[in-house]
């Protein structure tokens, strides 16, 4: 079995076994779209410190503006149009503030 068969295995495991904690949807009148998904999980996704796997996203269809999410191998991380930078992850209300204070700023420009 190869190193990415293993990989795609054990995520398909611990996501198998992950309590949903938050799961949220909004559509805007212009067709913007903010979903959050936050999943506790048995073990840390690879590259991050916390039993948490999310992804918190922000965009149109088929348009990533804005993402945060924590991909295995990657870490936290944040997709800001084609640009990812490192997240320093501190705390669920700290992800989601920083979140929802990016949307806000980008809704207001």
């Amino acid at each position: 079995m190869s190193f990415d068969s293993i990989c795609y295995l054990m995520t398909y495991l611990v996501m198998a076994s992950a309590t949903l904690l938050l799961d949220e949807k909004q559509v805007f009148a212009d067709g913007a779209i903010v979903q959050m998904r936050l999943w506790q999980v048995p073990l840390s996704v690879r590259g991050s410190r916390h039993f948490l796997k999310y992804s918190l996203f922000y965009g149109r269809p088929g348009v990533r503006l804005l993402a945060y999410d924590n991909e295995a191998g990657k870490g936290d991380h944040v997709h800001r149009g084609d640009v990812e930078i490192k997240y320093h992850f501190v705390s669920v209300e700290k992800l989601i503030a920083d979140f929802i204070g990016e949307v806000q700023a980008m809704r207001r420009s």
